[in-house]
């Protein structure tokens, strides 16, 4: 069971995101690796769209071979090179997540670890037993 912590006295969140998850009794927590905008063949897309996508995809498809899905997301931790390309991350964003909303953080770099790559998303979500 998740519960979403958004206190009175701090600031309403500022996009699809909660400032706290909390989980109850026992369960299974995931730990998703950094998911970037490479295909299943092992080719990487090009551009923030489709890089973003595909990560999204990829997070996605690790969750669901978990036995779990968007719902059961606790954080989100999310690394773009371009803060232009925010306004774009959330439309793409919107659709993976639903109505999930898990903590949330964003951080514009300077580059990721392969200068080709624009875009990663790391995840931790947890499951009720």
């Amino acid at each position: 069971m998740h519960q979403r912590i958004i206190p009175d006295n701090v600031a309403a969140p500022a996009g699809a995101y909660s400032h706290g998850i909390s989980t109850h009794g026992p369960g299974t927590c995931l730990h998703v690796a950094g998911q970037i905008g490479m295909t299943p063949q092992g080719r990487l897309l090009e551009g923030f769209e489709a890089q973003a996508d595909q990560a999204w995809k990829n997070l996605v498809a690790v969750l669901q071979a978990a036995g779990m899905d968007a719902s059961h997301l606790v954080k989100v931790t999310t690394y773009l090179t371009r803060a232009a390309d925010l306004p774009r991350l959330n439309a793409i964003r919107s659709v993976y997540l639903g109505s999930a909303r898990p903590a949330s953080t964003l951080v514009v770099v300077a580059a990721l670890a392969h200068p080709d790559w624009c875009f990663e998303v790391e995840a931790t979500a947890f499951r009720q037993d």
